[in-house]
């Protein structure tokens, strides 16, 4: 009986115990000035819903540390005399690991008696304060939470208005009916080219980026009329940050999962000491299951990459980070058909023809950034990197010949005349310098100038098979250096507490070919009450072509070849904006804004009875005689009505109306390629927090619906009766007269991602499943000629149902 009775006690005690355990954690950060860059000491750094209060103040070097935080998601106000108050919200607490921020503020302009009227920062605006217009900050929460994203900020901008992804599945960004080969990407503020795996000379063939989510900060997205600092870009912007290591504890990060396998560590050099490091390598799974021996699939895409950054501060010469991102890629198919997988070099045309392909890619990118503080008002940053990225493409064609029984019958078919059409040899590299100063004049004024120098260095080789002499024809082969300087100069002035306004000037010399360019840009925010603001912003921008462009090869009748693109100029745009943005309460936007982009020096074929135009260019190429007297034009109306994450939950609800068109020599106004006319976004996702017997378990649910005007094409040439009438012998397929004159179907799909969280004393568990295109609609993009089908035609379709399912634990 005593023994019933002792065992009774103990395991009430136990239970008590497990359900009374709390899981808590340290949260901690520095707090300096968005200005200066010097540490603010003296910030009241505070738990709002905390009894007793939880609040720490920064010591001298701007550091606070909070102890025993409760796991799960947690606000925090910073007050500080003479700056905006600042509030973050939906701060996400582990137990495996510390939350450890980076926080800036700003001082305030207006001031009663050393008492700041609190202008709390805004959720989603950028982080860069130059961007009053066209521009959203990327937390990784939000990569992690807006399903289909794959954890990848390619992929999460596509669910903001004006942004869409190739319906194919690969993650080019289209951003208001631009190319997406006119964007810019950015690392810790430094140029690099695409980082995507599988990356081409126009697009990207793949499904991922080599940046990897574990290691990101909030980044930058901006979609027009840029500020004066964002030069050589058409399009948008992608300012991706890496944050930095945890300076005084030793972490991990471990994930496995269908799409990648990664790992992530991260820690001080030594104790005492600011600085820290922080490295992640990745492995495709898939790739490496098939080495192994486990899975036996065909043309698997082998993927490894890695990314780092040290941060290392010094006392009196300033503050140096290191970073780098590199990656391999590379897959082998065999006897690929049209329908299943388009190859770069000519347009998919014809089903009896079937391709082996293989590729290989890398990219490499080394960075410094040394930021200095001159005073209390002013800072130096300068910084060097190499960038470095390359592809070797080999694709063997052959004609499928059918062979049938006696009845009639298909009894199979053999493959001959297997002959190399396409061969490309490409390695781009890039050493940049650049130094910019800031200066606050005064809480009302700040001023940025800044100078970018650019060596390039390209090697090209690329021969594909002309049908006429049944060989194979030379179309780019150099290897070219050229310099690419940029400056600018920004200032940003605060009127009054009503109105600021944003202006600079940009110039460009392109050393390549001595082309010049200076572009004025200007914007300005006037809020109206507390709650409303009222935007309007000019930019000039311009951009060099795809370099393989400049150094085409034409081959003349008489067998000779010329270079007649060597004086290509910039393609030129003047952006105009205006937007009217209404925050009700601190959670919910409502905005509207709308564009107008006038292209011009648009490079397009020198023939008046052509259709083509640069912008159009994707991975199937045409080498020809360009001149810079095309025209262009996109326009459009963006809405967007958004909840940000708070109490658990959030919406957002976005839709663009727009229209993107362009006119070559032949004189007709034609719609790109990218111009599917509407976009509708609608997200969702709901946390349910606390679950389980000991309360140490979150359960996400995240769902997006997205519908879409379908992709312009050129058609197959047909008779007056609607008939397929091509001529395969002579090489002719495509009605050009009406490129791009219509769409096939209207794209949808809806993902659905679910997570499950476990948090244990010393690690978190998480279990993550993401389903992509749930309902595997395959709307029909573009079509081919095959004589087997009904109609003789086929049809290049929208991306299939893909799910991914990542475990990982932090510890």
């Amino acid at each position: 009986m005593k023994r019933i009775i002792s065992t009774t006690v103990i395991l009430t005690l136990l239970t008590t115990w497990a359900f009374s355990q709390k899981f808590t954690q340290t949260v901690r950060g520095t707090v300096i000035d968005n200005d200066n860059k010097l540490p603010l000491i003296g910030v009241i750094v505070t738990l709002p819903a905390s009894n007793p209060q939880v609040a720490a103040a920064t010591d001298v070097n701007g550091n606070f540390r909070l102890e025993k935080v409760p796991v799960g998601r947690i606000s925090l106000q910073l007050n500080y005399v003479g700056y905006d108050g600042l509030t973050l919200s939906n701060i996400e607490v582990n137990s495996g690991k510390e939350v450890v921020l980076e926080i800036t503020m700003k001082e305030s302009i207006i001031k009663i008696d050393d008492v700041v009227v609190k202008a709390y920062r805004k959720k989603g605006e950028a982080i860069n304060d130059m961007a009053l217009l066209s521009s959203k900050s990327i937390s990784t929460e939000q990569t992690k939470r807006y399903t289909g994203g794959m954890e990848d900020p390619a992929r999460v901008v596509s669910s903001f208005a004006g942004v869409t992804s190739s319906p194919d599945g690969s993650s080019d960004i289209i951003v208001r009916g631009n190319s997406p080969k006119y964007m810019q990407w950015r690392l810790d503020g430094i140029e690099i080219p695409s980082p995507y795996h599988m990356d081409d000379q126009n697009a990207s063939m793949g499904a991922l980026t080599a940046l990897n989510n574990n290691l990101l900060s909030t980044s930058d997205f901006y979609t027009g009329a840029f500020s004066s600092e964002y030069g050589n870009v058409l399009s948008n912007v992608m300012d991706v940050k890496l944050r930095s290591g945890n300076n005084e504890k030793m972490e991990a990060t471990c994930g496995i999962g269908i799409l990648g396998t990664d790992l992530t560590l991260e820690g001080p050099f030594k104790k005492g000491y600011g600085g820290s490091y922080l490295i992640n390598y990745r492995y495709s799974t898939v790739s490496l299951m098939k080495k192994i021996g486990l899975v036996d699939v065909d043309g698997v895409v082998n993927y490894q990459d890695a990314t780092f950054k040290v941060l290392l501060p010094t006392k009196k010469v300033g503050t140096f980070s290191f970073f780098g991102l590199g990656g391999l890629s590379g897959f082998s198919m065999d006897n690929i058909k049209l329908g299943a997988f388009t190859t770069p070099g000519s347009p998919a045309e014809n089903a009896n023809v079937i391709k082996d392909y293989d590729k290989s890619a890398f990219l490499a990118n080394f960075g410094i950034n040394h930021t200095l503080t001159v005073n209390n008002n002013s800072f130096v940053k300068t910084s060097l990197s190499y960038s470095g990225n390359g592809f070797d493409d080999d694709i063997y064609s052959a004609e499928l010949i059918k062979t049938y029984d006696n009845e009639g019958v298909l009894s199979g078919d053999s493959a001959i005349n297997r002959h190399q059409s396409f061969e490309s040899r490409v390695m781009n590299s890039a050493i940049r310098g650049a130094i910019s100063y800031s200066n606050k004049i005064n809480a009302k004024n700040k001023i940025q100038v800044g100078i970018k120098y650019t060596l390039n260095h390209f090697d090209y080789n690329q021969n594909i098979y002309n049908n006429q002499s049944a060989a194979m024809i030379n179309v780019t082969d150099f290897r070219k250096s050229g310099g690419l300087l940029n400056s600018y100069i920004n200032w940003k002035s605060s009127i009054n507490d009503k109105i600021t306004l944003v202006a600079g000037l940009h110039s460009m010399n392109v050393l390549i070919n001595n082309k010049y360019t200076l572009e004025p840009r200007i914007a300005v925010n006037w809020k109206l009450g507390n709650t409303g603001s009222v935007h309007a912003g000019y930019g000039k921008h311009s951009t060099m072509e795809s370099v393989h462009n400049y150094f085409t090869k034409i081959q003349q009748p008489d067998g000779t070849t010329t270079e007649p693109n060597k004086n290509l100029g910039l393609l030129k745009s003047d952006h105009f904006v205006v937007g009217y943005e209404k925050r009700f309460g601190t959670n919910l936007l409502a905005k509207v804004e709308a564009y107008y982009q006038n292209l011009y020096n648009l490079p397009v074929e020198n023939l008046d009875t052509s259709y083509y135009a640069t912008i159009n260019e994707g991975i199937d190429y045409r080498y020809v005689a360009l001149v810079n007297k095309g025209i262009g034009k996109n326009y459009g109306v963006e809405f967007t009505l958004e909840r940000f994450f708070d109490d658990n939950y959030y919406f957002l609800i976005n839709a663009t109306l727009y229209d993107s068109k362009y006119k070559s020599l032949e004189g007709i106004w034609r719609n790109t390629q990218y111009n599917s006319r509407y976009l509708v976004n609608l997200l969702c996702g709901k946390e349910f927090k606390n679950i389980g017997h000991k309360q140490n378990k979150t359960l996400a649910v995240n769902a997006k619906v997205f519908l879409g005007g379908g992709k312009k094409y050129i058609p197959l040439l047909r008779d007056a009766q609607g008939n397929v009438s091509v001529d395969p012998s002579h090489n002719k397929f495509w009605d050009y007269k009406k490129a791009y004159d219509n769409k096939l179907d209207n794209i949808y799909y809806v993902n659905l991602s679910v997570s499950y969280k476990i948090n244990r004393s010393h690690a978190t568990h998480e279990i993550f499943v993401d389903m992509m295109n749930l309902t595997n609609n395959q709307a029909r993009l573009s079509e081919y000629y095959d004589e087997s089908k009904q109609g003789k035609v086929g049809y290049l379709k929208q991306m299939y149902f893909i799910p991914n399912i990542m475990y990982r634990i932090y510890f």
